[in-house]
């Protein structure tokens, strides 16, 4: 089997980056779990402020190291693929912040929590997955954080029937159904960009294992 650690540990350094970034992901779902269940939200968008700009900045910082480094033990095109997708997980949670913040009272009763507790366990998968490129490149624990992965998806699609059935079957304030709306697609959204996260690192491993 190959191992990525064998070519002259030229991707240490790239190891480590992925990795932060996933921990900066990570970190960005556990804001969200904050900002929904907490009253006082202004530490709140500082943390994903920080987050935020902590992926921003590791994001560039890959980009410039796969420009200055010759020899890589990832392929380059599976490391820009990685850094995309891992940067999309806190850019898509901070555009669910800042709509949230602006609607948050005309959201009194609605429950967002469920799904944010689906995202914040993808996105420890995510991490999990992203430390396993370190070690080598054995398939069986990373298809078994991949169907975990795909059975988070699934149970987050699942839990967006009970509250469009309550929302515009029970409700007659039109404008709020759609705010819900709006705010529930961009959490399975960020659901998504987990599992895009690890269909890029199963398919690295297939690739070289």
């Amino acid at each position: 089997m190959f191992s990525l650690q064998t070519i002259f540990g030229k991707g240490d350094k790239f190891y480590g980056l992925l990795e932060q970034s996933a921990e900066a992901a990570r970190e960005s779902t556990r804001a969200l779990l904050d900002l929904i269940t907490r009253t006082d939200r202004a530490p709140v968008m500082a943390a994903f402020a920080g987050a935020r700009a902590r992926e921003k900045a590791l994001a560039a910082q890959i980009s410039e190291e796969l420009v200055n480094t010759f020899v890589t033990a990832l392929d380059r095109e599976d490391i820009e693929a990685l850094n995309s997708a891992l940067y999309k997980i806190p850019k898509t949670i901070e555009k669910f912040a800042e709509r949230y913040g602006i609607v948050a009272e005309r959201m009194s009763g609605v429950d967002f929590a469920q799904r944010a507790q689906v995202l914040e366990q993808s996105a420890a998968v995510v991490a999990e997955m992203i430390g396993l490129l370190r070690n080598g490149l054995d398939i069986g624990p990373v298809k078994k954080l991949q169907d975990r992965l795909q059975a988070l998806e699934a149970e987050g699609d699942r839990m967006l029937l009970s509250p469009y059935r309550t929302l515009y079957l029970e409700s007659d304030d039109a404008m709020r159904a759609v705010l819900a709306k709006d705010l529930f697609e961009l959490i399975e959204k960020a659901i998504d960009k987990c599992r895009d996260v690890g269909n890029i690192v199963y398919s690295i491993v297939l690739k070289n294992s």
